[in-house]
């Protein structure tokens, strides 16, 4: 239970800071999880349309397009047309909400980074599986 514990706190710790980003940028917490949704699916060479950006967030049509709105008004995000799809409307992330989220959150991610150097193959398969595990498992309980 010694590291479910310390997944749990780990967790935590992560959410306070995500929410020190929102606080301090005059975000929402849902905008973050937002930007970190498109700048995932834009990692994966996927759109993400307001539709597939609501299911993921677990908000409404009305909820998701308020949201859209506000990034849209401050310039975090932009509207466009879909690559395969002209008639499709798709929301990317501005490369400067980008650098905004780097420069908070690069020296955590570098600290991160660092650490996972001290691991050999091996050990960063089970720690992937484990945190993948993990993740399904928190996913199967929503």
């Amino acid at each position: 239970m010694e590291v479910v514990h310390l997944l749990r706190a780990v967790t935590v710790e992560l959410g306070l800071h995500s929410a020190r980003f929102a606080n301090r940028n005059g975000m929402h917490p849902t905008d973050v999880r937002a930007l970190i949704a498109l700048m995932d699916a834009s990692r994966a060479g996927e759109e993400m349309t307001a539709g597939r950006l609501g299911a993921v967030l677990g908000l409404n049509s009305a909820g998701t397009t308020a949201l859209v709105d506000r990034l849209e008004r401050v310039g975090h995000v932009r509207r466009v047309r879909g690559e395969a799809d002209r008639r499709r409307v798709v929301i990317e992330v501005d490369a400067k909400a980008v650098e905004l989220g780097w420069a908070f959150f690069g020296p955590l991610i570098g600290r991160s980074v660092e650490l996972l150097r001290g691991y050999d193959e091996r050990e960063l398969a089970a720690i992937r599986g484990f945190l993948e595990g993990v993740r399904e498992a928190a996913a199967e309980e929503g």
